[in-house]
């Protein structure tokens, strides 16, 4: 019973049903919306496709096939799965934004630089942190331990301050070649142009030179071959569709004239 929605209250509603809403969010701050990521995309139209693979990978066993009820809300439950698990490892046992990866750690948020852009840190893994801490020119015996929650505000403050002590630039100098983790918080304009992105080809364009993502994931023998022509317009294509279902030049020429279809060939992108 998988519906296709496109509208954002939808994608928030089966947030709030979920319970993941509830944890969304800064320590202190109300829940924010993950823009429609988590319901429509993740746990509607990805867990509704894994379904149709799966369906189809066991009918190559038993040659039936089977009805796939992708809920929006058990998809989005079910893509948080590691948030549940993680309550009973400690790792989100704590109010909203105070936890290990929901911006509570100061060694796994945002930072903003001197020149008013922003930078990443995930540096969980000790070695990681190690490198962090060099990078920022602190010491990690005068330091608390990095897993002391309580800590973790002070901890904070120390890092905002020293990232917002040189630019973005400055610290993407400092950190580059090491393994502390420090990325930039790159705007869409930015991303095609970073040299990971650019290596691997990440991001194409259309006919029309609008930018998008590559398909993924990247299959070694069978790669998709997106298509490089600009989006239709409305109508772009009408007569073309109708002539494939059947009807002859004279029947679209009466249902045209009548206004019952529309047709913008003249609008058409070759």
């Amino acid at each position: 019973n998988y519906e296709l929605c496109g509208c954002f209250c939808a994608a928030a509603l089966f947030n709030v049903h979920t319970g993941l809403l509830s944890q969304l969010g800064r320590s202190g701050e109300k829940p924010y919306a993950p823009l429609n990521l988590v319901a429509d995309f993740a746990g509607g139209s990805l867990t509704c496709a894994l379904g149709i693979i799966l369906a189809l990978l066991e009918r190559t066993k038993s040659g039936k096939g089977q009805i796939i009820d992708a809920s929006m809300v058990e998809g989005a439950a079910f893509t948080g799965s590691f948030l549940w698990k993680s309550r009973k490892l400690g790792l989100w046992s704590r109010p909203r934004g105070e936890n290990l990866l929901d911006s509570g750690a100061p060694f796994y948020d945002t930072y903003k630089t001197l020149d008013g852009k922003y930078l990443a840190v995930g540096a969980i893994e000790t070695e990681f942190y190690n490198q962090l801490l060099k990078g920022l020119e602190l010491d990690a015996g005068e330091l608390p331990p990095q897993m002391s929650f309580s800590d973790w505000p002070e901890l904070k403050q120390l890092f905002t301050e020293r990232f917002a002590s040189k630019t973005q630039a400055d610290w993407l100098m400092i950190f580059d070649g090491t393994d502390a983790c420090v990325t930039p918080v790159l705007s869409l304009d930015q991303v095609s142009s970073h040299p990971h992105n650019r290596e691997r080809g990440s991001f194409m364009k259309d006919s029309s030179g609008e930018e998008f993502p590559r398909p993924a994931p990247v299959l070694s023998r069978t790669p998709a071959e997106p298509c490089l022509a600009s989006d239709p317009a409305v109508g772009e294509h009408t007569v073309e569709v109708l002539l494939d279902y059947g009807y002859t030049s004279a029947e679209i020429d009466e249902m045209l004239a009548a206004g019952v279809v529309q047709c913008s060939a003249g609008k058409a992108k070759l």
